[in-house]
């Protein structure tokens, strides 16, 4: 693809990196790190979150790892992918479950949540409910102390009610993927949208969304609350931009989106953090 030419500073929230920097004839073959940073650059992106794929009944440890060592000198933040033993839901069965479940040795502890924190190579944390499962009260009481953000798939079984259940209450960020509903979701999207109103550490990120109603009602009514996303490797960044930049909002809307709102939550992401 072109190179694409527009006047925004963007920065990206969402892009998945295997963590061995290559996966020859896999899901992720596509996004090398060289790779990854050749196209965020041809999209006019300066700077982009990456973690590594969700996978089940094992450790991070080494994917996070992994991730990190290749941010090293690339316009790459790093995110920690964490997950617990909780899953959401009011059933019998479900408050059972929860009950009786501990921790395996591949779930995140609380000690793992303050190492990421204190390690200046992680810069917040990312989970998928629907593989990892929710943290437990002790994993979100260390997620509170330390204060970092955490982005959330919103697909499949996660939805915001859950959200609210199990993330939203507490103080540290939560930046929901795909506005809660993919795929292409509508009235989940709506729903999202609709929690901003009572959660100030909530925000919404648009990889995925092909609803342009709904971009525009969160970016004209929630403006702070809104960052860009390019769902990389499954969808090219230039698309990614492309939809945001035709939509029919003011220029500072989409300086938000595109930087402004993201700088905020991932410190980071901002010129001053790119050193």
């Amino acid at each position: 693809m072109l190179e694409l030419e527009h006047g925004f500073r963007v920065v990206d929230v969402y892009a998945r990196l295997p963590p061995d920097g290559a996966s020859p004839g896999g899901r992720d073959s596509t996004s090398t790190p060289d790779r990854l940073e050749r196209e965020m650059h041809q999209a006019g992106i300066t700077r982009s979150v990456v973690f590594p794929p969700a996978s089940a009944d094992t450790s991070y440890v080494g994917a996070n790892n992994g991730v990190a060592r290749h941010s090293v000198d690339r316009p790459f933040i790093a995110l920690a992918r964490i997950n617990g033993t909780r899953r959401p839901g009011t059933s019998s069965i479900g408050r059972l479950r929860n009950a009786v479940s501990s921790r395996n040795p591949y779930h995140t502890t609380p000690d793992d949540i303050e190492k990421y924190a204190y390690d200046d190579r992680f810069h917040g944390f990312v989970i998928d409910p629907n593989v990892d499962d929710y943290p437990d009260k002790a994993v979100l009481e260390t997620l509170e102390s330390v204060g970092l953000p955490v982005l959330v798939a919103g697909t499949g079984d996660v939805r915001p009610v859950h959200l609210e259940a199990t993330l939203l209450e507490r103080s540290f960020p939560v930046v929901v993927a795909h506005f809660g509903g993919h795929p292409l979701e509508r009235s989940r999207m709506h729903e999202m949208i609709d929690l901003l109103e009572r959660y100030d550490e909530c925000y919404v990120e648009t990889s995925f969304v092909q609803y342009r109603e709904v971009l525009e009602r969160a970016l004209l009514e929630h403006p702070d609350r809104v960052l860009f996303g390019s769902g990389v490797p499954a969808r090219h960044p230039n698309v990614a931009v492309m939809e945001i930049l035709t939509l029919d909002v003011s220029e500072d809307k989409l300086w938000r989106a595109f930087s402004k709102n993201a700088c905020r939550v991932f410190e980071a992401l901002s010129p001053a953090g790119s050193g």
